[in-house]
């Protein structure tokens, strides 16, 4: 009899404690997986998130992204699809219960490779959102119980891995929000435009945006880029690139010790009163407030990692 959902997010939660470090999100020795566990609320954390799948073995986490905010808890699947400016915030953890969770970052090589192997129908993605939560199947929690085992078997991690790897995506791919994956691997559709034009704001959001540049680069008219800009992200291309440039002003200002108005200057502000009112919108409080010396909020490099377990 194979096991219970209940009993294999019980092995989850055994595994993932024995490995995971506390207050932190770390990176396995098995590439692209990482765990994470909190023994206590935290503070709001900001990040650029990568495409991944997180499992919550035990506790409860909030993402917020645009003006949507998605609650993820035990026995939950979060699913990522594209590149998004997030805030996360652990909101169920205890040290009797501590937040515990997985998460295996989504690479468009695998996820091509998958769907060569197993071509799936092409889905209607219009109304799937980018970032979704739904219950994690059974078949999705013992693949990655199988994972994680092998944190346990390092000798067969580098020959299992990938096949379990290309198991977990397929079960992804097959599940309720993996119409937007699917849709993100046909070099046509829609959302990989979007997908493309996310890339090149990363790459350039201190530069101005136009609107018409950008639209004619990925092969859309502005009203189309704005319109499925939107329905994938949850935000406009402008408010996608100041949530870019705010993330990376906190970054400079908490981690580098730079002054606000150098971190306005390199972000791409040229008025720092225009600078001042977004960061105080976007955070609640003055740029000054998180200067070295005040109370800060956690902060993750954006572009360079990050992982919403």
């Amino acid at each position: 009899m194979p096991p219970t959902a209940r009993e294999l997010r019980a092995e989850l939660t055994s595994l993932i404690g024995r490995h995971a470090i506390e207050g932190s999100d770390i990176e396995t020795p098995i590439g692209g997986l990482y765990i994470g566990k909190r023994s206590r609320p935290t503070e709001m954390e900001y990040r650029a998130q990568w495409p991944c799948v997180v499992l919550v073995a035990q506790g409860a986490k909030t993402l917020r992204f645009g003006r949507t905010v998605l609650h993820y808890g035990a026995g939950e699947c979060l699913l990522v699809s594209l590149d998004m400016p997030v805030v996360s915030t652990t909101v169920a953890a205890s040290p009797s219960k501590p937040y515990l969770g997985v998460a295996l970052r989504i690479h468009p090589a695998s996820l091509a490779e998958v769907l060569r192997r197993a071509p799936l129908a092409s889905p209607r993605a219009a109304d799937v959102p980018s970032v979704s939560v739904d219950k994690a199947s059974a078949e999705l929690l013992e693949a990655m119980v199988r994972m994680l085992r092998l944190l346990d078997r390092p000798e067969d991690a580098a020959a299992m891995a990938p096949l379990i790897e290309q198991e977990i995506l397929y079960r992804v791919l097959s599940g309720p929000g993996g119409a937007r994956l699917v849709e993100l691997a046909r070099s046509q559709a829609p959302a990989n435009r979007i997908a493309r034009a996310m890339s090149w704001l990363r790459a350039r959001y201190a530069e101005p945006l136009r609107i018409d540049d950008l639209a004619a680069r990925v092969g859309m008219s502005p009203s189309s880029l704005h319109h499925h800009f939107r329905a994938v992200a949850a935000m406009t291309p402008l408010e996608y690139q100041k949530n870019l440039r705010l993330h990376e002003a906190r970054r400079l200002i908490v981690a580098e010790s730079v002054s606000i108005g150098e971190a306005a200057t390199r972000v791409g502000y040229q008025s720092l009163s225009q600078f001042s009112r977004e960061y105080r919108r976007y955070y609640g409080v003055p740029a000054s407030h998180h200067m070295r010396g005040a109370p800060t909020l956690r902060s993750r490099s954006p572009m360079r990692y990050s992982s919403a377990q």
